[in-house]
């Protein structure tokens, strides 16, 4: 019995092949969703994170955003489009064995 994948990855790689700038994009990105605790330490949303695969920067973002905040999500998504990032979205029917797993990465379902 399968469950339903946990994450899609956004690439920092344009859907031309070329890297996206600036080197520290992903970071930026889940800035947006992260908090500073009392140790003025930021601190990454547990749905949204950088990662690195294969040397290519990239942003984990946990599908429960969807239901927790649909806003943020859009955001995310949007931002990969705009910017033409390759989405590894395990979620879509048509995704069927478009991805492999990567160490220490759970996509869930297949991943």
């Amino acid at each position: 019995m399968s469950t339903a994948p946990r994450a899609i990855i956004i690439q920092g790689i344009t859907r031309s092949g070329r890297a996206f700038r600036p080197s520290d994009w992903a970071e930026r990105l889940c800035g947006v969703l992260s908090t500073f605790g009392d140790d003025r330490q930021m601190r990454y949303s547990r749905f949204v994170h950088p990662v690195l695969m294969d040397g290519v920067r990239c942003v984990f973002v946990n599908t429960e955003l969807r239901s927790a905040e649909p806003r943020a999500f859009r955001f995310l998504l949007d931002f990969a489009g705009d910017n033409e990032l390759v989405v590894i979205d395990p979620t879509r029917p048509e995704a069927e064995g478009e991805f492999c797993p990567v160490p220490g990465v759970d996509l869930g379902a297949g991943g």
